[in-house]
């Protein structure tokens, strides 16, 4: 009755944990790393093929986008989710596989023409049809037993269509232990989708920290609709575009919902019947299993809709755009327009697009509606940046920038608190996890736990063992710094764009030794990193200060990445 902690550990993303008990081996969650990443993960700790089974708890790339390396590693196992995550999981991870595929061939034509080692995807579109074939479905609040001493318990996270937290139960001899993973815990009040389900107490509880250091700012009556209709009303009167970077799964759908509200109601005038894109293929997909899953899924004031007849994420004007003819033909259109298009955070995707075409423009907006992690275009565009290199060509940033603030699919600082703190009150926990934050938010929110509501919490790094039945840690693993991230011999390289590639001939498991060279370079990078986590630290600090102060300030850090940006 063990657990491995894997990904998601003092980072954002790559969600992963392997547990062993009753006999069997099981991952919950199986996810990609997405963005930077400052710790190394530690690979499964046996044979893809020796996996018995999966739990996923939600369809994000970040908790399920390395299901189809898995089966091409041997796994043919099952995968427990719900019925909205399998449907989400089936578009998503084939988008995937063909990002891999395409941004492989891509950069292999310019190593052809070098000269340089070619590269391979890190999994096909067939291995993603094959881990999509191993899907099982189960409804919420339906208890299973998916192994002989074990059973499972999905209940609706209010993250994303079809999202979990998964309790599972396991009975080995005499001893019983209940473990909760929260996956994404949800924000409260959300278009669509319902609110987070509390769990029934358990004896371990692994809960997500993303917002832990941080509550969500609300515009000032609390309607996201007003804010939107402000925003699109300013910039058509200006005869500018407004370009919404937006996650495809789940985010495009609220924007949509909160657009057929400022339709419906007349909200915008002087530009009637103004035309909106969706131009994602992944959105458009995504957004058709919403409305297929309209009347199982949807939460009770978007059902009460369809009975008036009323689609909550269709109206007049909307339009798709699916080809890349499609794409191009938005920017040559001279009307003002609301284009949604993913990425979420500008670092892939069509989107970036729009941006070359539209962050130069005066009349234009830039509009952000979800997390923008640190490291990323959508980070540095939102934090004040002057111009961002956009295909090799530096763009300036001249598009009003705004973010609508409050709109988020992830529960805030007050949310998890209220989540762990009614979770607890049904039982209280022997440990808390705290996983899937940055590096030292994990931290501060565990000690919150522990200062707050006085629960024993830890936040493990990747490779701790704990021991279920025995309360005890078996390996309190130390953080591993790293200058690339490697999994399963795996590099993911992060330029132009990131394609996940995979040197041919490369080993699967661990990286070699470094030489002294390379170790000499960890060592000078580590305390780079150092100085980048006390600056974020001094930012902090001056949170609330005077704006002549913060302005002189960002100013300073400007200078500072100008000079050593290569």
């Amino acid at each position: 009755m063990k657990l491995t902690f894997l990904g998601a550990t003092h980072e954002v993303t790559g969600s992963c944990y392997y547990l062993e008990a009753c006999g069997k081996k099981l991952l919950i969650d199986c996810g990609m790393e997405q963005g930077p990443d400052l710790y190394e993960n530690k690979p499964i700790p046996v044979p893809a093929a020796d996996i018995d089974m999966v739990l996923l708890t939600h369809a994000h790339i970040d908790h399920s986008g390395l299901l189809p390396l898995l089966y091409k590693h041997g796994f043919r196992g099952q995968i427990f989710a719900t019925g909205g995550t399998a449907a989400l999981c089936r578009i998503m991870l084939l988008d995937s596989a063909h990002i891999q595929e395409f941004e492989a061939e891509w950069k292999n034509r310019k190593s052809e023409r070098a000269g340089k080692e070619l590269v391979e995807p890190l999994y096909s579109q067939a291995d993603a049809e094959g881990a999509i074939g191993c899907f099982v479905s189960v409804d919420y609040n339906t208890e299973k037993y998916i192994a002989e001493g074990m059973r499972v318990n999905f209940i609706d996270a209010g993250h994303l269509l079809g999202s979990s937290s998964i309790e599972v139960t396991i009975t080995e001899g005499d001893v019983t232990k209940k473990v909760i993973f929260s996956g994404d815990i949800g924000n409260k009040n959300q278009p669509l989708i319902s609110d987070p389900t509390y769990p029934g107490g358990a004896d371990y509880v692994i809960m997500e920290s993303t917002y832990g250091d941080r509550t969500h700012e609300r515009p000032a009556d609390d309607d996201h609709v007003m804010a939107l209709a402000e925003v699109i009303q300013h910039t058509f009167d200006r005869g500018g575009n407004v370009v919404i970077p937006s996650f495809a799964v789940g985010r495009t759908q609220e924007i949509l919902y909160f657009i057929r509200e400022i339709k419906q109601n007349d909200m915008i005038s002087g530009h009637d019947n103004f035309e909106v894109y969706v131009d994602s293929p992944l959105a458009i997909e995504a957004t058709n299993i919403f409305r297929e899953r309209m009347y199982s899924d949807f939460n009770e004031e978007a059902k009460e809709l369809l009975q008036q007849g009323i689609n909550p994420i269709g109206f007049s004007g909307l339009k798709t755009a699916v080809t890349s003819e499609d794409s191009r033909a938005i920017n040559d259109d001279p009307y003002p327009k609301v284009i949604i298009s993913a990425s979420g955070m500008c670092d892939a995707g069509r989107v970036k697009h729009h941006l070359k075409h539209n962050l130069w423009k005066e009349e234009s907006t830039i509009l952000f509606v979800g997390y923008q992690a640190v490291g990323t275009p959508g980070r540095a565009i939102l934090d004040g940046a002057e111009s961002i290199k956009l295909f090799g060509e530096e763009i300036e940033v001249r598009a009003e920038i705004c973010q609508l603030p409050g709109i988020s699919g992830h529960a805030d600082n007050v949310g998890l608190m209220e989540w762990i703190r009614i979770t607890s009150e049904a039982q209280k926990p022997d440990m808390v996890f705290v996983t899937h934050g940055e590096d030292k938010v994990t931290e501060l929110f565990r000690d919150r736990l522990i200062q707050e509501l006085g629960l024993k919490a830890c936040a493990p790094f990747s490779g701790t063992v704990f021991d279920l039945a025995a309360g005890t840690f078996e390996v309190e693993a130390e953080p591993v710094l790293i200058e690339k991230e490697v999994r399963e011999g795996i590099v993911q390289a992060k330029q132009d764009g990131g394609a996940v590639v995979r040197k041919k001939g490369s080993d699967r498991g661990a990286a070699g030794p470094a030489s002294s060279r390379n170790k000499k370079s960890a060592a000078i990078y580590t305390r780079l990193v150092a100085a980048g986590n006390r600056l974020m630290t001094v930012i902090r600090h001056n949170e609330g200060g005077a704006n002549k102060d913060l302005n002189r300030f960002a100013e300073e850090i400007h200078r500072l990445c100008d000079k050593w940006d290569r």
